[in-house]
């Protein structure tokens, strides 16, 4: 049974096809809402296919998933609603133009707009304000990124920001949702041997408030739930079924995918990814008086963030999966 805010997060013979081959396959999981899961494995291997499936920016092949009480595919776009991207790059990159600042008051005008319930926006204006502050305080504090410390507080423009700190606020503005569910891709990259295991620390503080967080990384840590991508030996070796170690040890989960299919199914993944996000947000665009809302707190935002999720989903399998089956056709034409 998933906790109150956490996600559980199973698979069975998990798969997905691109245009050129096999992006994945034969992937298995099983983790509690508020698990850390490590999705482990070298660049090429359908780590980012895999992390853009599971949080329904792309349509599977074959298996399931299911994603708190949502199955995939057939609910791609209740997963959506309660799984958010952090840093996942050629998907959700940060506007490299934009302050700090700007770029969370981005992130919480859009939240309130696609997120937030209806009755949000019968609040008094005062009140929006206050409560987009709030939340916006509480998202910094829980991806630990103190404005106060950039050179130029919140007028700090994004390009200015280091590696670490850009990860902290692409976590920040997934967090302004609360989402059940946390996915970032290639988490170590750039990254120094200290710098990791601060992100690291960051992540699993995040599990321990309740929001299940999926990593994609080079190397996991021993804690985490661990799924590699890619096959499991070079010298043809059967591959294992997963296993659960003795007690204290991380259970691990191998796929079937091979390097040259995953490759080749990579950048799939990310045009799916974007072509989902764009799907969910194309058919509303922000008013005025919205606008004007957010600049006025503080200069971080405006909004109420306190929707929750109905669990009772009626889009059809055709609305579902639309934004994924045409990503994949499009990078086909390419």
């Amino acid at each position: 049974m998933d906790s109150p805010h956490g996600a559980a997060v199973k698979a069975e013979n998990f798969g997905l096809k691109g245009p050129r081959g096999w992006a994945f396959r034969g992937i298995g999981l099983d983790a509690a809402p508020g698990s850390l899961i490590a999705v482990e494995g070298p660049s090429g291997s359908g780590r980012t296919c895999l992390l853009l499936a599971l949080t329904g920016r792309m349509k599977p092949s074959e298996g399931h998933a299911e994603i708190g009480r949502h199955r995939l595919p057939k609910k791609m776009a209740a997963v959506r609603r309660i799984a958010a991207l952090g840093p996942v790059p050629g998907v959700n990159d940060l506007d490299q133009s934009l302050t700090v600042a700007e770029q969370l008051r981005e992130g919480a005008l859009l939240q309130r707009h696609y997120g937030a319930p209806i009755r949000s926006l019968l609040r008094p204006r005062a009140e929006r304000r206050a409560a987009a502050s709030a939340r916006i305080e509480a998202a910094l504090d829980a991806a630990g990124l103190d404005l106060a410390t950039l050179p130029k507080a919140g007028r700090t423009t994004v390009r200015d920001l280091e590696r670490l700190e850009s990860v902290r606020l692409s976590v920040a503005i997934a967090l302004l949702g609360s989402p059940r569910l946390l996915a970032l891709d290639d988490l170590d990259l750039k990254l120094s041997d200290t710098e990791r295991t601060e992100v690291w620390a960051l992540l699993r503080s995040i599990a321990a408030r309740g929001t299940t967080v999926l990593a994609v990384c080079s190397e996991a840590p021993a804690d985490a739930v661990v799924l590699r991508t890619g096959p499991k030996a070079d010298d043809g070796a059967p591959e294992e079924k997963p296993s659960q170690g003795a007690a204290g040890t991380p259970k691990i989960t191998w796929g079937k995918g091979t390097k040259d299919d995953a490759e080749a199914g990579k950048d799939a993944g990310k045009d799916a990814g974007a072509d989902a996000d764009k799907k969910d947000k194309k058919d509303t665009k922000p008013d005025t008086d919205t606008e004007k809302d957010a600049g006025a707190a503080d200069g971080t935002g405006d909004g109420d963030g306190s929707g929750t999720e109905n669990d009772t989903d009626n889009d059809t399998d055709n609305d579902d999966t639309k934004g994924a089956d045409d990503a994949l056709a499009e990078a086909g034409r390419a």
